[in-house]
Formats: structure tokens, sequence, C-alpha cells
């Protein structure tokens, strides 16, 4: 996949530093975690909306053609 935008962001300086000890330790670049880290995220917040979009559709089934 080709890179192509740039993200900056700002942390705290240990924080930072935790961080690239930690890719370090796992011998993968920061960007490669990062990246991973970000697909993951995405990934999980769509099957989040899938799951509440199936249970709206279900709640709003069981009452929306009832006859009161």
């Amino acid at each position: 996949m080709e890179k192509d935008v740039g993200l900056r962001i700002r942390v705290q300086r240990e924080l930072r530093e935790q961080f690239v000890a930690a890719c370090r330790a796992e011998d993968k670049p920061a960007a490669q975690v990062i990246r991973e880290f970000m697909r993951s995220y995405v990934s999980d917040q769509k099957r989040s909306q899938v799951v509440a979009d199936s249970t709206n559709k279900n709640t709003m089934g069981s009452h929306g053609n009832k006859e009161i």
C-alpha cells in the first residue's frame, strides 16, 4: 500500500520515549506500529458500527410496524 500523507501528533516526551523503546524491543519501526494500530482501530470501529446498526434495526423492527 502506497503511503502518500503524513500525520503529525504531539505527545509527552516520556510517552514517546517509552513507545520508541517498546518498538525497538520488538525490532519494529515506530511508524509501522502506529499504522498497525490505526488499521486495527478503524476495523474495530467498523465492527462496532455494524453491531450498533444491527441492534438498532432489530429494536425498530420489533416495534416499528405494530398497531397500538
